[in-house]
């Protein structure tokens, strides 16, 4: 386990316990996420440190990581994603004036796979040895280990992207840097995450999936993406919500919350969230960001 003395965000040392919660999901045991009283970022604290953090991903009932489980679950999960694929590669198409993508935990790489059908140049990273095998030898994809990050120090790609691997990486600042570092000037960063201003997420409370301990390190909420962003040489550009995403976090949390699948909720929790968002400052129960790399302005 590892302490963080200051927040990975503004790096103020001045924070407070938000709630305890478990991993429903896998071990059982308990955490805890502090809440920042500067500038509002919750994060796990203590947390596993990066080697640590691997025996919690070691399950096949992990949906991001498995391609072959038949469970229900894995059904779902399967089932958004191949819908919201085309939708990813319109969106970066929009919002990128390049072809050199780079998808960091592009897990199994069905995303890559169909926007290299459609013409970009493409590269993946993911630290799960099965979903990159599987990349690798299905999909014939080049995909990398995360070291292969260490490796670049110059600009080489003109948009990078992130669907739900943000909260998991250890080294925030490192990550942020290393990306400000290979995207292009004026070059494009998409990174989706939970967000934790969210209707689903206060309902759930210490039930709320999208909290996902320990794998999810950080619970951002749209100013402390913005203050993150600005930290390192971006701007959002667009803020797109992921409407889907509420069902299947309610589904989830529904099922830690009571010991059971409850269909019916889950749904209409789901509806809830999303209507909540519409009034609320766009508070989706996740969300997309696009972030333009700013020239000339370090």
């Amino acid at each position: 386990m590892e302490i963080l003395s200051a927040c990975p965000v503004c790096g103020k040392p001045d924070f407070t316990r938000f709630l305890n919660g478990r991993d429903y999901f896998l071990s059982g045991e308990e955490y805890t996420i502090v809440y920042c009283n500067h500038c509002g970022m919750k994060f796990l604290n203590p947390r596993p440190d990066a080697t640590g953090i691997a025996k919690y991903y070691l399950s096949p009932d992990y949906v991001s990581h498995d391609a072959e489980q038949k469970s229900i679950l894995n059904f779902v999960y399967r089932l958004v994603r191949n819908f919201t694929i085309g939708g990813k590669y319109r969106l970066i198409r929009k919002y990128s004036s390049g072809k050199f993508l780079l998808d960091i935990g592009c897990g199994t790489g069905e995303f890559l796979r169909y926007c290299r059908q459609k013409g970009f140049d493409v590269k993946g990273i993911e630290p799960g040895e099965k979903p990159r095998t599987f990349a690798r030898t299905e999909h014939q994809l080049d995909v990398a280990e995360e070291s292969y990050l260490d490796g670049l120090d110059h600009p080489s790609f003109d948009i990078v992207t992130m669907w739900h691997v943000l909260e998991h990486v250890h080294r925030l600042d490192e990550r942020m840097k290393k990306i400000e570092t290979i995207l292009n000037p004026g070059g494009t960063l998409v990174i989706a995450v939970p967000n934790c201003d969210s209707w689903d997420a206060v309902h759930f409370g210490e039930f709320w999936a999208a909290y996902d301990l320990p794998r999810h390190l950080y619970h951002f909420s749209q100013s402390t993406m913005k203050l993150l962003a600005e930290n390192h040489g971006f701007k959002i550009e667009k803020i797109i919500p992921m409407k889907l995403d509420a069902f299947y976090i309610c589904l989830l949390s529904e099922k830690y919350s009571k010991g059971k699948q409850n269909y019916f909720s889950a749904v209409m929790n789901g509806i809830r969230s999303n209507t909540f968002a519409r009034k609320n400052k766009n508070n989706y129960s996740s969300l997309i960001y696009i972030l333009r790399r700013v020239k000339n302005e370090k």
